[in-house]
């Protein structure tokens, strides 16, 4: 199986930077798509950035040209730039993994982690 932690969130002035990370453990090697959503109370589940295990990357509208999403393979660890942060993406941002069927759960989530855009 594979476990997600998240880190790198926080406070942040609005035009400023953060580096969210998704660390995995276990069964890395068959993450087939990695996500980062963000979700806002009262406002459903936003794709921001998802990357593939091929590296085809796909960015909402909202966030192309700001956001980055990366990973380094030889740590396990996915990431997503985040600059010129506005107010608006002010939210809880999670990581998932997509893995193969074959898994019982193949659907893994973080625990998500809070970016606070704000002066």
């Amino acid at each position: 199986q594979v476990q997600l932690v998240e880190s790198g969130g926080g406070l942040v002035q609005p035009g400023g930077s953060l580096r969210l990370s998704c660390a995995a453990s276990g069964s890395t090697f068959d993450i087939k798509v990695m996500t980062w959503y963000r979700q806002v109370p009262g406002k459903g589940r936003e794709l921001v950035a998802q990357i593939t295990a091929r590296e085809n990357i796909n960015y909402a509208d909202s966030v192309k040209g700001r956001f980055t999403i990366s990973r380094d393979n030889s740590k396990s660890t996915w990431y997503l730039q985040m600059n010129s942060l506005k107010p608006e993406d002010t939210a809880v941002y999670v990581c998932n993994a997509l893995l193969p069927s074959y898994y019982s759960d193949p659907s893994i989530w973080g625990q998500g982690t809070q970016v606070t855009v704000s002066s």
